[in-house]
């Protein structure tokens, strides 16, 4: 009992903290419904170890240290300012101006390995029909892929992590300040909480997002998504760089 009660008690903190629509669960959520399950499963993991590596860098004392050189919060906060207003831009751009038709969702992949929202744009051939690894469509004019590389699915959820200075704020200071409050074996457990918080989060948000691709088969949808990213992004970027 000594136990479980600081680990629940780590792990609605935690809960508490990033159950909320942000840049992380926003760019998460769009993975989900565009990408392969090896893309979103990268993704999770750099956001659930992300949060991990912060949580414990908080309860070991780096908080400290970030509250005593707030420069270096200021030069994230306008970085990270910048990168959300520019994909903010880019969001209310392809809602405004959509370049193609709606995304293809091709759940029945006998190969999830290959972006499921890549589907082939052009005639059958032998190849494709016969290997039934693959599935053909009638050609889309205009049409543009949402799926992204591996790479940069890790590399953009990396900077909306660590370029935006409140997950320090929240992370190394409040979640390290409030665990260190707890007894002396006491905050382990609810450190273990609290990552374990970010765990369930991520990878909820990550594969439950899947279920939503057959809504995401309408462009209707995407122009709708992409409004509110718009929005999010922007105000995010605004409030960063306004120091709110």
């Amino acid at each position: 009992m000594t136990t479980l009660l600081p680990l629940l008690a780590g792990l609605g903190t935690g809960l508490a903290l990033i159950v909320a629509i942000g840049v992380q669960n926003t760019y998460l959520l769009r993975l989900a419904v565009t990408s392969s399950v090896r893309v979103v499963a990268a993704a999770v993991v750099v956001c659930a170890l992300s949060d991990a590596v912060l949580i414990l860098a908080g309860v070991l004392g780096v908080g400290v240290v970030v509250e005593r050189f707030p420069v270096a919060l200021v030069v994230i906060r306008f970085v990270g300012a910048a990168f959300l207003v520019t994909y903010g831009v880019l969001a209310a751009r392809r809602a405004l101006w959509p370049s193609g038709a709606a995304m293809r969702v091709e759940s029945a992949a006998a190969d999830d390995s290959v972006p499921v929202a890549t589907a082939a744009v052009g005639p059958a051939t032998p190849a494709t029909v016969g290997a039934g690894r693959t599935r053909t469509a009638p050609p889309v004019p205009g049409r543009t892929d949402r799926a992204v590389t591996l790479r940069t699915a890790v590399v953009t959820m990396l900077l909306f992590t660590w370029a935006n200075p409140h997950v320090y704020l929240d992370t190394l200071v409040f979640l390290g300040s409030v665990a260190n409050q707890q007894g002396p074996a006491e905050r382990w457990w609810w450190t273990v909480g609290a990552v374990l918080a970010s765990c369930l989060w991520f990878g909820a948000l990550g594969f439950g997002g899947r279920l939503l691709r057959p809504l995401f088969a309408k462009p209707l949808t995407w122009r709708v998504f992409d409004g509110l990213v718009a929005l999010v992004m922007l105000g995010f970027g605004a409030a960063l760089a306004l120091g709110a």
